[in-house]
């Protein structure tokens, strides 16, 4: 899976912006964004990866997938009945 760091870098840089007018794009701060982009931040509140997304002009799940495809579900657990 493409890391959220990466895909956010790349389409903000496809758009040939800077990360604060990403940040001014998305209405969080600049600082927000930097800490996504270098990996000091592993967290995201939902909020800011909407905000994000529609900013860079694609749906959140992309954000946090691989090649556009959604990621793999993880192994589903069955109840013993």
């Amino acid at each position: 899976m493409t890391p959220l760091r990466v895909q956010i870098k790349e389409l903000r840089q496809a758009k040939g912006w800077t990360q604060q007018e990403l940040a001014d794009q998305a209405k969080v701060t600049r600082a927000t964004v930097n800490r996504l982009e270098n990996g000091r931040q592993t967290s995201i509140d939902l909020d800011v990866l909407e905000r994000l997304a529609g900013a860079l002009g694609v749906t959140p799940g992309l954000l946090i997938t691989t090649d556009g495809r959604p990621a793999k579900p993880g192994r589903q657990v069955r109840r013993r009945s």
